[in-house]
């Protein structure tokens, strides 16, 4: 049988939301998934639920905007509650691959300042291994040629990531590289190596950010929890 993937994306966000309730500060993530528990925040919102938002991209404030979710700036506040955000992979662990929307550092930032971070997600997005979704690293363009290097000494192999010939630029200006190591067996270890690189700001390995994972699954959701 065929599964319904939007259907999922869907379930996983009405899920998500039962988790918001008032004055607090809530995290929006970015991409196809998060999309859904947006347009489900707007309209709690219109039922009168008071939040305040931080969006993690121009996409994403566009939609929250235009549904009359309030945000805040980030950098006016301490802490974020509760994010909800979406992954291109999850693992027993709830050790993620994301950034294939191209906001993972604006999504990281946010994560790190967040008390709990639930991930919405479709089944297709549950791997043993980590690694076949190619990791995003975002890099300042000055060193895109010598990260590319960098990564290629890792045994990773890597290109930019373009848009109708051009590369890809992020909300930060920045360009993503798509990168292949394989199965990741050592995230941890691959995260550390990959911190040491000058010029990356950012990769989509997330670790230790993640409280739980909300999957839709056929016609239900399970949670995944650490």
């Amino acid at each position: 049988m065929t599964k319904d993937l939007e259907k999922e994306k869907q379930l996983a966000a009405k899920e998500a939301v039962k988790y918001l309730s008032n004055n607090k500060i809530v995290g929006l993530g970015t991409g196809s998934t998060v999309t859904y528990a947006i347009k489900e925040i707007g309209e709690l919102i219109k039922d009168g639920l008071k939040i305040q938002a931080v969006p993690t991209s121009n996409k994403t404030k566009e939609l929250a905007e235009s549904l009359g979710i309030p945000l805040i700036n980030i950098n006016s506040i301490e802490k974020i509650d509760i994010t909800i955000d979406g992954a291109d992979e999850f693992n027993q662990d709830l050790v993620l691959i994301k950034g294939g929307g191209g906001a993972l550092l604006r999504e990281k930032i946010v994560a790190s300042l967040t008390t709990e971070e639930i991930i919405i997600v479709d089944s297709s997005k549950q791997v043993e291994k980590l690694g076949v979704f190619r990791l995003p690293i975002e890099v300042i363009p000055f060193a895109s040629k010598y990260v590319l290097s960098k990564i290629n000494e890792l045994y990773g192999t890597a290109q930019i990531r373009l848009v109708k010939n051009q590369p890809f630029l992020t909300d930060e200006g920045n360009y993503i590289i798509d990168s292949n190591f394989g199965f990741i067996t050592n995230p941890v270890y691959l995260s550390n190596r990959l911190n040491e690189i000058e010029g990356i700001v950012g990769h989509g390995l997330f670790i230790n950010l993640t409280n739980k994972v909300i999957m839709g699954n056929n016609d239900i959701t399970i949670t995944f929890k650490i």
